[in-house]
This record gives structure tokens, sequence and C-alpha cells, in this order.
């Protein structure tokens, strides 16, 4: 069996990065009514699998996580997992069963499904998911994220990664600020780091193997109503001095989520941290949106038209994986 650490890099390295192809039913129904598209469970499968069939994830993706809808589907008598494996990338499924009222603070939001998680693990090891993710979100204002938001999404971070690592796989710890709000960045910088420190000392505390996961952080930005305007190079700064600052360095790699960036945005950004970055962790994408949004629209126009879909998705996963190497520009962009 591949030790975790093996996996991590598998998925990460060399350019690679995450397709985050993970959103409930819900979610996936919004985007696809967003495009006036019928949200039918064959019209997402079909979408769906137009990307995992691309050119580009043998070359820019490492890993694709599921949702628990897709990984139990086949296309053409092939299962999904299958698919994605013989493109060269790793399965991988979300396990939270997604962000609910925290009772003790009801402003905020803490994460459920630890209840069954190990069966369900099970049985996501024996389809062929070989990564797990979990998401925790905060939010920011001068009271939040509390300290109770903070100690208890962590300590489920921690609890989750314990069963992950228990069955074989890896888990994405993601411990997500939002960027909802009018906050500066140094504020954001201030509340993510306490954020990640928290999430280490609670995965530290449960015995979690650090050399086996991978951290899906946020980007240090400041929020999307704030009037600062801030350039790419600040960003990149901020989120490094964040990470080196938070993660244990055992920790081999950070795939950033791009949290309502644009699809440029997020790449340029991604670019100038890889640029930047002197540490050994490998920086990379795990981007749902700003890997599909493209290529979502151009299918809604036509759902027959898979290779234009595709061409498009290719030249997303291509400028992401280019700026996880930091050898993006605006050039190659337009090209």
């Amino acid at each position: 069996m591949s030790s975790l650490n093996d996996i991590v890099l598998k998925i990460i390295s060399s350019g690679k990065g995450i397709l985050a192809a993970d959103e409930s039913t819900g979610t996936m129904t919004k985007r696809l009514e967003s495009v006036k598209v019928e949200s039918s469970s064959k019209n997402r499968l079909t979408f769906r699998h137009t990307l995992f069939s691309s050119e580009k994830m043998r070359t820019c993706i490492g890993g694709v996580i599921l949702y628990d809808e897709t990984i139990k589907q086949e296309f053409n008598s092939k299962k999904i997992p299958d698919i994605i494996s013989n493109n060269g990338a790793i399965p991988g499924i979300k396990v939270d069963t997604g962000a609910k009222v925290l009772s003790s603070s009801p402003n905020e939001k803490i994460t459920e499904g630890l209840d069954g998680l190990r069966e369900r693990l099970k049985e996501y090891y024996n389809l062929g998911a070989r990564f797990a993710k979990w998401r925790g979100v905060y939010t920011i204002s001068e009271k939040f994220p509390s300290k109770i938001s903070i100690y208890s999404n962590a300590h489920a971070l921690a609890r989750y990664s314990a069963l992950v690592q228990e069955t074989g796989m890896v888990p994405i710890v993601e411990p997500e600020v939002l960027m909802d709000g009018d906050h500066s960045a140094d504020i954001c910088l201030k509340k993510t780091s306490e954020v990640i420190k928290k999430c280490f000392e609670e995965l530290i505390l449960h015995k979690i193997d650090l050399k086996g996961i991978i951290l899906k952080p946020n980007m240090i930005l400041p929020g999307n109503k704030s009037d600062e305007k801030i350039t790419s190079e600040e960003i990149a700064d901020l989120t490094l001095k964040c990470l080196n600052d938070s993660v244990p360095k055992e920790v081999p790699g950070i795939a950033f989520l791009s949290g309502g960036q644009s699809e440029v945005e997020a790449t340029k950004n991604l670019n100038t941290i890889s640029k930047k970055n002197k540490s050994d962790f490998l920086m990379t994408y795990s981007y749902g949106r700003a890997l599909q949004q493209s290529a979502l629209k151009n299918w809604a126009k036509n759902l027959s038209d898979i290779e234009g879909t595709q061409k498009i998705f290719n030249h997303r996963a291509k400028m992401c994986s280019l700026a996880a190497q930091g050898k993006w520009t605006e050039k190659v962009e337009k090209n």
C-alpha cells in the first residue's frame, strides 16, 4: 500500500493540483441553473465527465474531489473513480455533511458529519477514493471568528483527519476563513493565522501524521466589501507570512482554495505566491469555480459541445499548473 506521503506527492507534485468537483447536489443545482441548464443527475454527470476525460487531466490534475453522488456513478459502463484513475489522477471524496449553525454562537458555523464517518470512509475507500476533504468555515468581523468557533472546528478537523488516516487515506484539511466582509488584509492575516495555528494544535494532539495531509487554506485577501486595493505581490507576501509562521515544516504541501476570486485572479495570485515561495512547502491549487466556470458557461450554450468545453477547461488547467510552478504570465493567459 502507498504511504500517505506518497499519495500526497502524487496529487500535488510537478505542477499538478486538485480539481474540486465536490459540489453538493444543491450547490451544483445553483451553478447549473445560473447558466440555465436543468440540474438532472444525467446533466451533472455529463458536465463532470467532460472535465474528467479532458486531455490536461493527465498533466495538470493530480486529484479530483468527488461528491457522494458522483463517486457512485458510471459513464458508459465505466465507474467514475476508474475514469479518473485511468487519466492519471487520484479520486478523492468530500465527507463532511455541511456547515450548520454553531449552537453556542448562532452567527457562526460548525461543520458536521463525524457520526458514522468511519463506516462511510471504508465504503469510499472500496469505491477507489484515496483522499478525503472536510471544510471548516469561519467568518471575520470584530467579534468573529470566536474562540468557540476556532476551537470546535479545529477539533472536528482533527477527529476527521484521524479517521481518514486510519482508513489509509490522505485528509485534506480545509479551514476556510471567508472573504465576506469589509475587513482589511491585515485583519485577514491575523484571524487566518489564529485559525490555522489552532488547527495544527489539534492535529498534533490527535497524533495526525503531518507528512500525510494536504492543507487547503484561503489566501490572505481584504474582504470583498472592503475599499482596500492590494497588489498580487502584497497578497503573496501576506499569505506566505501566514503559512510560514503557522504551518509545521513536516506538512508536504498546501493547495489553495480560490474563495470567490475570478479564474484569472486565482491564477495570478497563485503564480506570485509560487514565485516568492522560499519554503519547502509545495504550493498548488484546489480550485472549483476557478477551474470550471468558463467551461461551464461554454457547455451551457450547447450540451453536445464536449470538445469545445474541454478545450476551455484544458486552457484553465494549464494556466493553473503554470501558476503552481511560478511560470504563468498574462501573455500565456491570452494565447
